[in-house]
């Protein structure tokens, strides 16, 4: 398995990429095996990587603000700050990752859309 800033960096550089609308050079990050636990599509990756492909479709000027990314063998964790500016959606997104080979084999995402007013003074970033 590569270094744990390695894997940060390829968690990173596929959440980057699906952001940014390149949604199958993403996809050449994960393994055969692929799996993920996101509640809207099917576990495979042909669903999940459709979905993400029609989102950037629909959102072309989103915006992912890597906050902090956290590795501990093999699980990278990523905070991100998604903005989507045409419909003045910011979204707090953490993304679980697990790596074989250093390949992404599974993903969790759960994201909180951020309120216009917050009672927590230090906000959600």
């Amino acid at each position: 398995m590569g270094m744990p800033s390695d894997l940060k960096e390829t968690a990173i550089k596929f959440l980057q990429l699906a952001a940014s609308g390149n949604v199958d050079k993403a996809y050449e990050l994960v393994a055969p095996s692929f799996r993920h636990h996101n509640p809207y599509f099917p576990g495979d990756a042909a669903s999940l990587k459709a979905g993400m492909q029609e989102n950037a479709h629909k959102n072309p000027d989103k915006i992912l603000d890597v906050q902090r990314a956290i590795s501990e063998d093999s699980f990278v964790a990523v905070h991100s700050r998604v903005q989507m500016p045409s419909n003045t959606l910011t979204i707090a997104v953490v993304h679980i990752f697990r790596f074989e080979h250093n390949k992404i084999v599974e993903l969790w995402d759960i994201g909180q859309p951020q309120p216009e007013q917050m009672a927590n003074a230090f906000g959600m970033f």
